[in-house]
């Protein structure tokens, strides 16, 4: 089957249609026009299929929105990204060299364009050089394409820049996303403190690591009124922070990673550095705490992909590079995650849709008629093994090795162009 141009009329049929955002999720066909969602349940007028999608036994879906991930090989890790249903994603800004100047934010932008996959929105960095001393060019970054501003990991020691920094970006209205640990509290960690880094004779990285660096963010956003996002917490005391300032009217999101949803300390094993993750896997009931939130809604949902190669891998735990793949894994993680939660599967894929879209501001995570025909067909049913055969990404680096995992996608679309399966 030939992919589709942005001209061509697309009937998707026979499929169950979930649209979060909409309040949709019943039988109903899609119609797509010139790259955009032109009715939902019966045709509009003139509409003539040039191309017809049978989601017989799928789930049809926005696109999947990716609140990080980290661009090893542009393009594999974007076939990657549409082969696991994602259309749209967030490149934090500790690349190699890191996004604080505009030129590389537009090379980065138009190289993605060409590549016509999965579109690609990058996080500026916050300083310059990521360094955490002097403030980056926020404003010619957002002008080249940038959305928010990160340190990414990169810590900020001297909290008078990091409020400059909230000053700033809340004059212009520009989104701070944080990643919450304390890098003195955290210093030469690898592992949660507790039972099992004890064990095993590893570093710790205590919670208070995580709730000190959440409390100064908060501070710090409601003095200027900055827009903060929390980016991958891991504790049950970091989400209560986090809520706790929601009911008190700070602008504060926040995200878990898929990872983080379904792992805990005890996954570590016997030294498995494939489980090194920054933060660290935590306790288990760190990690029901935030399955909790994920399901309230408190917390959007992100891949947190983190290609590693072997060698950054085959090392001793504490040695090895921290981070997983998981940009195939998103979806069936979050299937995985909603049946085990008895989760409505429309309230699973909120959270890895439009939830992140706004987190992001940006016109995704939705099949509004009218809105970019940014889809997912998938068939949650439909078994496969994680192995490195199996993963388009450049890194096979994971903890679900060999695990079975239903929910499989079937077609991609970005822009009403096919650009994965059909």
């Amino acid at each position: 089957m030939r992919s589709a141009t942005n001209g061509t009329q697309i009937h998707i049929r026979n499929g169950r249609l979930i649209d979060p955002q909409n309040g949709i999720d019943g039988r109903h066909d899609l119609y797509i026009v010139d790259g955009r969602i032109a009715a939902v349940g019966s045709a509009p007028a003139g509409f003539a299929a040039e191309q017809t999608i049978d989601a017989a036994g799928c789930v049809v879906c926005p696109g999947l929105v990716d609140l990080s991930t980290r661009l090893g090989g542009l393009e594999s890790e974007l076939e990657a990204a549409v082969a696991g249903g994602i259309t749209a994603l967030a490149c934090p800004p500790d690349t190699n060299p890191p996004l604080d100047e505009p030129g590389l934010v537009e090379r980065l932008v138009r190289r993605s364009e060409t590549l016509g996959l999965a579109r690609v929105f990058p996080i500026g960095a916050l300083t310059q050089q990521l360094a955490g001393e002097k403030l980056a060019e926020m404003s010619g970054l957002a002008r080249a394409g940038c959305i928010a501003f990160s340190q990414a990991k990169h810590p900020i020691v001297d909290t008078q820049v990091l409020l400059r920094a909230m000053q700033y970006a809340a004059t212009f209205g520009y989104a701070i996303r944080l990643q919450p640990q304390d890098s003195q509290l955290a210093r030469d960690g690898v592992a949660h403190d507790g039972e099992v880094a004890s064990r095993l004779g590893l570093t710790g990285i205590p919670v208070c690591a995580e709730t000190v660096a959440i409390a100064t963010a908060l501070q710090l956003a409601r003095e200027t009124g900055a827009r903060l996002h929390l980016a991958r917490l891991s504790s049950a005391a970091g989400i209560a922070l986090v809520r706790e300032a929601k009911r008190g009217g700070v602008a504060v999101s926040c995200d878990v990673a898929i990872h983080h949803l379904h792992l805990s300390e005890m996954d570590i094993g016997f030294f498995d550095s494939n489980a090194r993750f920054d933060p660290p896997l935590r306790a288990a009931s760190d990690r029901d705490a935030l399955r909790a939130a994920a399901a309230e809604g408190l917390a959007a949902v992100c891949s947190d992909h983190t290609p590693v190669d072997a060698d950054g891998k085959q090392l001793p735990f504490g040695e090895a590079l921290p981070g997983a793949t998981a940009l195939e894994l998103m979806l069936p993680l979050t299937l995985k995650w909603a049946s085990e939660a008895k989760l409505p599967l429309a309230a699973a894929l909120a959270r890895v849709t439009c939830d992140p879209a706004a987190i992001l501001g940006i016109a995704a995570g939705t099949l509004g008629v009218g809105a970019a025909a940014d889809v997912c067909v998938f068939n949650p049913e439909e078994p496969w093994r994680v192995t490195p055969e199996t993963l388009r990404s450049r890194g096979k680096n994971t903890p679900f090795l060999g695990w079975e995992m239903a929910g499989k996608v079937r077609a991609t679309l970005v822009g009403g162009r096919v650009v994965f399966g059909g």
